[in-house]
């Protein structure tokens, strides 16, 4: 009885050895400031001082900007400012000098086309930023990838349904709830996303970390944006990378 008593123990002793250093290696593969790292310690150093942006894919320094490989994912990049600015939360993306990051995102989606080998088309393209609970990294990054072929599906069934105002989405996208409008060229390049859901959603400029956005292509040329806000009761953590398919079935 003694032997089984300490047998139980010491199983439940290593599980919680487990555990932890499970939780350490977590943490350690998701430092909020790995992103960071990386653009500031090496890409940008590499291409001001050795014109290799590696292990970037590219390194603007007059536009501020860098383009990364993603570990998931065959053909997802992630698009980030050189300067320090922690994501959807940061005052700076609301100044009309700050990068339109979600249009700059969207004129380097070719890099998946090159990486394919062949074109990927528009509408297979997504891009996304989630929100401070969303995200494992606090350096601002847009995700740019494959759409999930259900969510383009009824992206493509409710498409008259919508117009140029934020309005529910007739249905869940990936089990959350979401807002969404149309967005013209102009819009998309002249103000973005981040500053249509500020100016036209109320109490969003206050709170924009709790809200993570979504842009896609519309069948009609334009394209669709998408935002979810954070609710802990329904489970949504505001992620809108979940709209994302890093596996890319669409082109399969």
């Amino acid at each position: 009885m003694l032997l089984r008593r300490r047998t139980i123990i010491l199983f439940i002793l290593l599980l919680a050895v487990v555990a932890v250093c499970g939780f350490s290696l977590r943490q350690y593969l998701h430092h909020p400031d790995a992103l960071w790292r990386i653009v500031s310690q090496q890409c940008v150093p590499h291409q001001r001082d050795n014109h290799n942006p590696e292990p970037c894919t590219k390194v603007d320094l007059q536009s501020g900007l860098v383009l990364l490989k993603d570990i998931n994912g065959p053909l997802q990049y992630l698009l980030l400012p050189t300067a320090k600015m922690k994501g959807m939360e940061s005052p700076d993306l609301l100044q009309p000098k700050t990068a339109n990051f979600f249009w700059l995102a969207w004129q380097e989606r070719n890099v998946m086309s090159q990486r394919r080998g062949t074109q990927v088309p528009d509408n297979a393209i997504s891009l996304t930023i989630n929100s401070t609970t969303g995200r494992t990294q606090n350096q601002l990054h847009i995700h740019i990838s494959c759409l999930r072929a259900d969510v383009r599906g009824q992206i493509n069934q409710y498409v008259d349904s919508l117009n140029s105002q934020w309005q529910a989405f007739p249905e869940p996208l990936a089990g959350n709830k979401y807002i969404a409008r149309k967005v013209s060229e102009t819009e998309f390049s002249q103000r973005g996303p981040f500053m249509l859901l500020a100016s036209q959603v109320p109490q969003a400029r206050d709170q924009m970390g709790r809200y993570s956005l979504a842009m896609a292509k519309l069948p009609g040329g334009e394209w669709i944006a998408l935002a979810t806000e954070r609710n802990l009761l329904r489970l949504n953590l505001a992620s809108a990378e979940q709209l994302q398919d890093h596996d890319c079935g669409l082109l399969k």
